[in-house]
């Protein structure tokens, strides 16, 4: 993850939460208050955004110790220890929510990622995730879903060629949008595929990578056998953990998840302080 876009997130998460100040704790505490805390998993969860938490307290409260017992990527049951924080109480405090709240989010993406990913260990089949992420949080979502074990798809409209249903109709055909992404120079250059006739038409233009959208497991089958080697082949639209194992018997080398990251749960993390 880049430093500069977690510090740009934390800064704005921040910035809604604590506002001018946590005028609660700024009342109540005594002067020189010092808490100690840990940070525990009330669940089994995969570990994503330990470091970002880290941050959170050391801009709020840089003389603040954080002791991470965990690393991103690790599958702990609960009541696990992911953390031990001793400092400046009114500093933790007003950390603590926008801490959470990251490390609660990231790690509930890499926890639904891990769901995916052991549906279907044993296959060749790739586990992806898309662009179906929260505004403003696309970084901190795609490595989340690293450390869950999905490979990212494109970041964005800028970094890779997905030609989609609407590129083809302005364009007038898989095979022309297909040409024009080629002769630009570009690839890998990937083609959604609603229909067999569109496959095979893709598959002839050049594609590199078929997307095979919303397919029976019988249209995936056969998209299989019609491509043979000749571009990759990645099943996506719809998919959920009861239909991702039989997606993935069918040959396809990759299959895209948009609920990884677009609807994955928060999981649930404790912090107590004394």
């Amino acid at each position: 993850m880049d430093r500069a876009d977690i510090d740009r997130v934390i800064t704005a998460a921040l910035a809604e939460d604590v506002g001018t100040g946590d005028i609660t704790s700024q009342t109540v505490l005594p002067n020189g208050t010092v808490f100690s805390g840990i940070m525990t998993a009330r669940e089994s969860l995969v570990v994503a955004g330990i470091d970002v938490a880290r941050r959170v307290f050391d801009i709020v409260v840089p003389e603040a110790h954080f002791h991470a017992m965990v690393k991103d990527g690790d599958s702990i049951p609960a009541q696990t220890v992911l953390a031990e924080i001793r400092g400046p109480a009114l500093g933790l405090l007003e950390a603590e929510r926008t801490a959470l709240n990251l490390l609660q989010l990231m790690s509930g993406i890499a926890t639904q990622a891990r769901r995916y990913k052991d549906r279907i260990e044993g296959t060749d089949c790739q586990l992806l995730d898309t662009r179906k992420t929260i505004p403003g949080l696309r970084a901190l979502s795609k490595y989340a879903a690293r450390m869950g074990g999905a490979a990212n798809h494109r970041i964005g409209l800028w970094d890779a060629v997905l030609i989609k249903d609407n590129h083809i109709a302005v364009c007038g055909g898989v095979a022309i949008a297909v040409k024009r992404a080629l002769a630009a120079g570009l690839s890998p250059v990937e083609v959604e595929c609603d229909t067999l006739a569109q496959v095979a038409e893709a598959v002839e233009a050049g594609a590199h990578i078929i997307l095979l959208d919303n397919m029976s497991l019988e249209q995936l089958r056969t998209a299989v056998r019609l491509i043979d080697g000749r571009a990759k082949t990645e099943a996506s639209g719809g998919v959920t953990l009861d239909t991702i194992k039989a997606i993935a018997e069918t040959g396809v080398d990759r299959v895209s998840v948009g609920r990884i990251t677009q609807s994955a749960p928060a999981v649930d993390i404790g912090l107590d302080w004394s």
